[in-house]
């Protein structure tokens, strides 16, 4: 067996801002694990929130041995971008190998379409009431914030999009002051999730605070390791590959947050069609779903991934699975 690494780097149809900066392209790790002649592959992007790099975590996949197996990865890589991209390549081979779908190797349901959100990029009140009425078509957004100063702009997105559902994302920007202050307001413009509203080391600052709108864990959950100290805080965990190290962990964690109490909310970073082929199978019936990547893309693999009225539909063959 081999293991291949390449890079990839895909252009956005917009810049994209967030609370930690802007960018107009995103820069990807393309995974192809190949055995007996049969390749699968799998796609991860390193973030820098988490101490990752592109030289970073292609020496980290470079390190494995040639004949990992599945099992084995997860002792040999931490939860992370690295062992997403050759989890999800190994699966996609071991379903090209026995003809079978992943979702039925891994027990899954067979998946059906799920509505995603689209996630308009944070700017000035004006603009985001542009982006905001450009895609009031569209039935849930998930509006990027986390400043001081963000009424004025989540107000400007429910006028551009009234009937639309919205979720925030304040990626860590706020401080206990800030959300407190803004929780009413969530409630009267009809917000039915904030994400991540504290930073990630400051969260203890949500237990026994008041929760008019659910809260979910971002930045402050990984993996199963993560769920003990979500306690008190967070009502919805966001699933997202490229934190868990793939989708044997996902499904693992999907598992024990349900059994937990917790909501599920399955997000992705900004990649192709490739990294959101297998967060796919994990949202099915989530409460939430963020798999946008490619909407924001001005290019997208081929074939890619079919967005429609229905939502974000499964992976065909050709592309992964």
């Amino acid at each position: 067996m081999s293991i291949e690494v390449t890079r990839d780097t895909f252009r956005l149809a917009q810049v994209f801002t967030i609370s930690r900066g802007s960018r107009t392209e995103t820069k990807v790790l393309t995974v192809k694990v190949t055995r007996d002649g049969v390749t699968g592959w799998g796609e991860c992007v390193p973030y820098a929130r988490y101490d990752e790099t592109l030289d970073s975590v292609a020496a980290q996949i470079e390190s494995l041995p040639a004949d990992v197996t599945r099992a084995a990865l997860q002792g040999l890589l931490p939860a992370g971008a690295a062992r997403n991209a050759v989890d999800c390549a190994l699966w996609d081979l071991d379903a090209k190998q026995s003809g079978r779908r992943v979702w039925e190797l891994a027990g899954l349901p067979k998946p059906g379409p799920e509505i995603t959100a689209y996630t308009l990029s944070l700017d000035t009140p004006e603009k985001m009431r542009e982006q905001a009425a450009k895609n009031a078509f569209r039935p849930l957004l998930k509006v990027k914030l986390g400043t001081p100063d963000d009424m004025p702009r989540l107000e400007a997105v429910r006028a551009g999009a009234p009937e639309a559902t919205i979720i925030v994302d304040a990626n860590e920007g706020w401080t206990a002051q800030v959300y407190a202050d803004l929780a009413p307001h969530l409630v009267r413009l009809g917000v039915a999730m904030v994400e991540q509203p504290l930073p990630a080391g400051e969260d203890d600052a949500l237990i026994g605070m008041d929760r008019p709108v659910p809260v979910c864990a971002d930045e402050s959950c990984h993996d199963r390791a993560s769920l003990p100290h979500l306690k008190g805080k967070y009502d919805i965990v966001n699933i997202k590959l490229d934190k868990t190290g793939g989708l044997t962990e996902g499904i693992a964690l999907l598992e024990a947050a349900k059994a937990e109490g917790y909501g599920i909310f399955v997000g992705c970073m900004v990649g192709s069609s490739l990294a959101m082929a297998p967060a796919v199978l994990l949202a099915q019936g989530a409460a939430f779903t963020d798999l946008d990547g490619p909407l924001l893309l001005a290019e997208d693999r081929d074939p890619g991934l079919l967005y429609d009225a229905a939502g974000v539909h499964p992976p065909e063959p050709a592309l992964w699975g």
